[in-house]
């Protein structure tokens, strides 16, 4: 039998190049891009195995889940971890960052998500960036749930690993995700003798057999139709424009903070501040006494079609994420949200 998705050309190094390319100016950045065929968590922990080791010092901000588990992979690295721990219903600051590395000078890794969608949270990285900079530390960041959402600029925020995936704001396939690597940090890398080697993890790998030689023989057989849908969602979002597709984003969590307080019935925003809330997704905390995940169960026997999902974790009884990207950025999916929830919620 033939079928459209199986029967397709292989994709050359050349096309994969070009995809890398593309994916380097939806970054704005002249620094290496990899491809890596796999959701996010393989480059996010391979950035860290590469660049990390038993001579690490590294300041670990955690606003949310995904700061935990980095954490617990530079300290398995054999690095030495400072946690600096933020409320998740906020930001880290910038101030936060620079007191931290004062009080521990000897750090020279700091480790950031931008966009926290499991808690709703965004960091300022434009203002954190130079902070890092300054004090010579190698700066890595997960901009997983932010890129497509927010800017993500790396070379301009001084970002050394930039790690992104296609998977929410893009609009994307989970199956491929990217990361920007500067010379830093190649070179952070090169010098760590524990950095993964003929591994799927290993970055370096994909530098000195694919980049340093010139991007014309791939590695091992790209993961095809995750490749041509990353190649589709950044056609759409060029087509369309970055500027419009995160002004869609940006709107549909305004639009979500706000219809939540006019909708009455005890829901609220999770986390407090508008500034520090991620435009990718908006976390709401539930009435006292109410079940997040029995109330998101009702809301999807409402409209099984909406992106609600309750919290993960401890803060499954009492979050409630709209996952308001990709094509699920707009007002019309906000409003039947909203309607969803409302019908949702017990009576008084």
């Amino acid at each position: 039998m033939t079928h459209p998705f199986l029967d397709l050309e292989p994709l050359s190094a050349a096309h994969f190049a070009s995809i890398e390319d593309r994916v380097a100016r939806l970054l704005s950045t002249r620094q290496d891009v990899v491809i890596t065929q796999g959701e996010a968590l393989l480059p996010l922990e391979g950035a860290i195995r590469g660049a990390a080791g038993p001579g690490t010092t590294a300041l670990n901000v955690i606003t949310g889940p995904y700061g935990q588990t980095f954490g617990d992979w530079l300290r398995d690295c054999g690095a030495t971890v400072y946690d600096l721990v933020v409320p998740f219903h906020a930001a880290v600051t910038a101030a936060q960052v620079g007191e931290a590395l004062a009080e521990h000078p000897e750090i020279d890794f700091v480790s950031l998500v931008h966009a926290e969608a499991a808690t709703g949270n965004t960091n300022p990285v434009a203002e954190i960036g130079p902070v890092v900079r300054e004090h010579g530390a190698l700066f890595y960041l997960d901009a997983v749930a932010s890129v497509g959402a927010e800017p993500v600029l790396p070379d301009a925020w001084g970002v050394d690993l930039c790690v992104i995936g296609a998977q929410k704001a893009m609009g994307g396939p989970a199956g491929v995700s990217a990361v920007s690597v500067s010379e830093r940090a190649w070179a952070r890398m090169a010098a760590n003798p524990n950095a993964p080697r003929r591994s799927y993890l290993s970055l370096l790998d994909w530098k000195e057999r694919w980049i340093d030689a010139g991007r014309t023989a791939l590695l091992h057989a790209p993961a095809q139709l995750e490749m041509l849908g990353l190649e589709a969602c950044v056609e759409r979002i060029e087509a369309e424009g970055p500027a419009a597709v995160m002004a869609r984003h940006a709107s549909a969590a305004a639009a979500t903070r706000a219809g939540v307080l006019a909708l009455g019935g005890g829901l609220e925003p999770y986390v407090h501040e508008a500034s520090d809330a991620a435009p990718v997704a908006t976390t709401l905390r539930t009435p006292p006494g109410v079940d997040a995940a029995r109330l998101v169960g009702r809301a999807l026997a409402f409209d099984p079609s909406l992106p609600l999902a309750a919290g993960g974790g401890a803060l499954a009884s009492s979050m409630i994420r709209v996952n308001h990207y990709g094509a699920a950025a707009s007002a019309v999916v906000v409003e039947r949200c909203l309607t969803a929830l409302r019908a949702a919620l017990p009576t008084v």
